[in-house]
């Protein structure tokens, strides 16, 4: 915070920039009346939720994607011999508070659509909200996590990485109504995108499952995340023990 000018500079226009893809569907429901079957009310609960929880994750570990330099340039040696945890080291390496401006942005669009939706709010619709949000972040920083595993793989590994992370945003921003069924199945079973936001979201909108899966899966979540956290966790331990020093 040492250049605060900097920082609430480049937060607004992450802010901006961000926000564009949200101008981008407003701008679309200027000629349609629903996408996909849902209104601009819940495009937009589901477009900030999915937005919250990446910013959360990206804010926490985003710069994993830096691990591919550290490596190139050999000053990963370093945090090797720290008394402190390698992926907390790395979690926090360069921490940029200015990544605040994508979760503010995607806060502002949930609520409101929060605010916007007609809906019979219940105690355990608002709690969804909060299941949503966790096991959503948690999702997408276990994709962040095996992002930087690979990098162990090979240090240009990062954009890889970034097609399940940002491009995961970008799936989950919109109906899953607008992806054909096989590609639907494959963002729940195979890379579980629909678990950030799609099912949770579907039981706060009381809308049965489109595509006909079952209704459990709205509450899958977590089962998700565990998974995927497990499966992040084990690749990065095989990352740090394959890898090997530069010699630099």
């Amino acid at each position: 915070m040492a250049y605060r000018a900097s920082f609430w500079m480049m937060t607004v226009a992450q802010f901006v920039v961000t926000g564009l893809d949200f101008v981008a569907i407003v701008i679309m429901f200027a000629n349609v009346d629903a996408l996909g079957g849902f209104s601009l009310a819940e495009v937009a609960f589901l477009y900030g939720g999915a937005g919250l929880c990446l910013g959360i994750a990206d804010l926490l570990l985003g710069n994993i994607e830096r691990l591919g330099t550290r490596i190139r340039m050999g000053t990963f040696d370093a945090m090797m011999v720290r008394p402190v945890s390698l992926f907390a080291q790395v979690a926090s390496d360069q921490f940029a508070l200015r990544r605040l401006g994508r979760i503010t942005q995607a806060a502002v669009v949930l609520l409101w659509s929060i605010v916007a939706l007609d809906l019979d709010w219940t105690p355990s619709k608002v709690l969804m909200i909060g299941y949503l949000v966790a096991c959503g972040t948690a999702i997408f920083t276990a994709f962040f996590t095996l992002g930087g595993a690979m990098q162990f793989l090979t240090i240009d590994a990062a954009e890889v990485a970034n097609a399940f992370t940002y491009g995961g945003n970008t799936f989950a921003q919109y109906p899953m109504t607008i992806y054909p069924r096989e590609i639907v199945k494959a963002l729940t079973f195979l890379v579980p995108i629909g678990f950030v936001n799609w099912y949770p979201s579907l039981y706060v909108l009381g809308r049965p499952d489109p595509f006909g899966l079952p209704e459990w899966l709205q509450f899958a979540s977590p089962v998700a995340a565990v998974v995927l956290g497990l499966v992040a966790a084990w690749a990065w331990r095989a990352g740090v023990r394959r890898y090997r020093s530069t010699g630099s």
